[in-house]
């Protein structure tokens, strides 16, 4: 269910659908959440809001590209432990 908020006008059901199905091509690999359509006379300004990916920081530890370090056994836990940080300052 998209929320849609239109301003200034009214638009009929049909023509919301629309503009719905045109976001949905035009940016499929997003999910919209909700869209704010402007009326100004004939023209027409529609902004997309879209729900959050979720994103998996990736890590290069040890050698390793991980996203966690539950798989790892106790010697690489402490290899990580006893790693040195460095700042970029």
């Amino acid at each position: 269910m998209v929320n849609v908020n239109v301003k200034n006008g009214e638009l009929s059901q049909a023509e919301i659908n629309a503009y719905i199905a045109h976001g949905k091509e035009k940016y499929p690999e997003k999910t919209i959440e909700s869209m704010d359509i402007s009326l100004d006379g004939e023209y027409v300004d529609v902004e997309y809001h879209f729900s959050d990916i979720p994103f998996q920081r990736i890590r290069r530890i040890t050698g390793y590209l991980v996203g966690t370090l539950d798989r790892f056994n106790n010697a690489k836990r402490h290899e990580v432990e006893d790693r040195v940080k460095h700042s970029l300052s």
